[in-house]
């Protein structure tokens, strides 16, 4: 996919790279064929690491928090009972934020 969006990228444009869950279960890596895109277009890539900003979380919260109670902002809670659900968040099956649920009660 990164081959199509290389091709599709404006100059001097900025890619932000986090996680590669769709790597993960891969026998072999997928590779990238049009690196040439990166210099022509002055493209940026960059990793992101959600702990390089962890110390702004308080932050955050302060933020985000009136917002959800006021229900300005409503997030999705995929719960499942099957613990093989977690296989689901490997292929793109769940919605959210997905939780197996060990216990009731």
């Amino acid at each position: 996919m990164l081959d199509a969006v290389l091709l599709n990228m404006r100059f001097h444009g900025r890619i932000a790279v986090a996680g590669m869950i769709s790597q993960y279960n891969l026998d072999q890596p997928e590779g990238i064929r049009n690196l040439l895109s990166l210099v022509y277009k002055r493209i940026r890539i960059e990793g992101f690491i959600v702990y390089d900003y962890y110390h702004l979380f308080p932050n955050f919260l302060d933020l985000v928090l009136p917002y959800i109670r006021e229900g300005k902002i409503v997030y999705v809670e995929d719960i499942a009972e099957d613990p093989a659900a977690l296989v689901g968040i490997f292929s793109g099956h769940n919605v959210g934020k997905q939780v197996v649920a060990v216990a009731r009660g």
